[in-house]
């Protein structure tokens, strides 16, 4: 993780975001909300539009929305804000408070290694399945060419 601490924040806001909910849930389990949470925003429900570019480098389209899911809340003086894919509101509740956990000196050493880092180990072991599921399913093509 980089030492930038607004990098390592998108990094960190970025692995919650597509961490399974259940393993997310089970990680926060140790902890609890204290007396000062204050949702600032409730977990909200909407449609993003997602916009593409032909080539990269061409006119900009609508590709397609998808389902967002956001949430904002306020521990202590720290605010922690979550955009979640998809409508599970608990996932962005849950993404929302271990942001502003994760904001706090005291609390961010015990939340990397105990939620943190095993979300990474657990994203990473998924991407590698699909790579590994892909792989085993590519196809080599080939030409042959009639010589004269």
């Amino acid at each position: 993780m980089d030492t930038s601490p607004h990098l390592a924040r998108a990094q960190w806001m970025s692995l919650l975001a597509q961490a399974d909910p259940a393993e997310l849930a089970a990680a926060m389990d140790a902890f609890a909300p204290p007396a000062d949470t204050a949702w600032l925003r409730p977990a909200q429900t909407g449609l993003y539009m997602l916009r593409g570019r032909m080539g990269g480098t061409g006119p900009q389209f609508n590709f397609g929305e998808v389902t967002v899911t956001r949430c904002s809340v306020q521990v202590g003086e720290r605010i922690g804000h979550a955009w979640v894919r998809g409508s599970q509101t608990r996932h962005a509740e849950l993404a929302a408070f271990a942001d502003a956990l994760m904001q706090d000196p005291e609390q961010a050493p015990r939340l990397r290694q105990q939620v943190i880092e095993p979300l990474r180990r657990s994203l990473d072991e998924r991407r590698e399945e699909a790579s590994r599921k892909a792989a085993a399913s590519k196809v080599e093509f080939f030409t042959v060419v009639r010589g004269e």
